[in-house]
């Protein structure tokens, strides 16, 4: 069985770096808070291109404490899109705020900015200010951050960016993570930088930001033992931070073998039935998911299972219509139906950098059977 993820592969690739990494911790003596994780905390910063970056527990809380940092609490609303992994509006709630849920670009399923537009333009009655927008990129591309961020700035919002699936995604050559107030990474198993474990962080570029964030983190502390403001324990520890070291490295060359992969199947499906992602103009997509759409879904995705081939859909119920959210969250005056839409199309072929070529080519073949 070729599986749609595979982190297991991901540990064996590295495993002597890793094994080595996790030993120098052990031996060490110090696991919290310590040179691990202020190395790589500074090494991640550098190679996205920020003046710092915050390491914490999952990328979950790091959407929370970067909101609260930026003075986002109870009495905000915070606009982002209902195709995104809970977590996204889940961690708005964490803060206090009001999660505002609008609809996605059909062609790339990130955020709408003509959606954007019109709630910054007349927000929806009975609700707090606009505050913040949280702009996913989603997949491992880039959102349409040249439309989003000018209406952010025109609307006095704060833009954190989501890039829990675009490590290393860049627009117009410019790393994400560097063009909002905030940008928020996840490094659960599966992402592109992941650790063996749950892991977060927020890179920043105000160093005040920074130093509140990294307050924040612990408790409040800005001294030990004292809590200047409510804080939470959310630190991202020094097993995990020696691991994300030992990936960072080959973090640019295992994402060009996903893009390598991608294209592979991106030439199979032309001109089928099953349509392959589709790139925004002057991005690098660093491809974290192969997602394809197909009204024939259903039929696609048993016989790949038949083949032996694992595939997954990111993700099946947006967040407005799962059981927690349903009838209560706020939405957009247009509702989200490409969202919805999305939702019953959508799958996800097989992608991470350990795929063998073998493995690669069965894929295709399977592919080329079906549609």
């Amino acid at each position: 069985m070729i599986p749609q993820a595979n982190p297991g592969a991901g540990y064996r690739a590295l495993k002597p770096e890793i094994d080595e990494a996790v030993a120098r911790v052990l031996s060490s003596g110090w696991y919290i808070l310590g040179n691990e994780l202020r190395a790589f905390e500074a090494e991640f910063a550098a190679w996205i291109g920020v003046p710092a970056v915050i390491g914490c527990g999952n990328g979950t809380d790091a959407i929370a404490l970067a909101l609260r940092g930026l003075g986002i609490g109870p009495g905000c609303t915070v606009v982002t899109v209902s195709h995104t992994a809970v977590a996204t509006v889940s961690a708005i709630e964490m803060t206090g705020a009001t999660p505002l849920l609008i609809d996605i670009d059909p062609v790339h399923y990130t955020m709408d900015p003509d959606a954007l537009g019109r709630v910054l333009r007349d927000p929806p009655f009975g609700l707090p200010p606009i505050k913040a927008v949280v702009a996913v990129h989603l997949y491992g591309q880039p959102a349409d951050l040249d439309r989003i961020l000018p209406l952010c700035r025109t609307f006095g919002a704060v833009l954190i960016e989501d890039c829990a699936q675009a490590h290393g995604a860049r627009l117009h050559g410019q790393r994400v993570g560097t063009f909002g107030d905030a940008a928020t990474f996840s490094f659960y198993p599966t992402k592109n930088l992941g650790a063996l474990g749950d892991g977060g962080a927020v890179a920043v570029s105000d160093a005040a930001l920074a130093e509140r964030i990294g307050a924040l983190r612990q408790y409040g502390w800005h001294k030990h033992y004292i809590s200047e403001e409510t804080g939470v324990n959310s630190r991202l520890d020094e097993v995990q931070a020696a691991i994300l070291r030992a990936k960072l490295p080959y973090l640019d060359s295992q994402n060009a073998r996903r893009a390598a992969i991608a294209g592979a199947y991106t030439a199979v499906l032309a001109g089928g039935r099953l349509h392959p992602p589709r790139q925004r103009a002057d991005t690098g997509h660093v491809f974290h998911l192969y997602v394809t759409r197909s009204a024939e879904r259903d039929r696609v995705q048993a016989g790949l299972k038949a083949a032996g081939i694992g595939t997954g859909i990111h993700y099946p119920v947006p967040v407005h219509l799962q059981p927690a959210y349903l009838g209560r969250v706020a939405l957009g005056p247009d509702g989200c139906p490409e969202t919805e839409r999305a939702a019953k199309e959508i799958l996800s072929l097989p992608l991470y950098p350990e795929l063998k070529p073998a493995e690669v080519d069965t894929v295709c073949a399977a592919l080329k059977a079906i549609i």
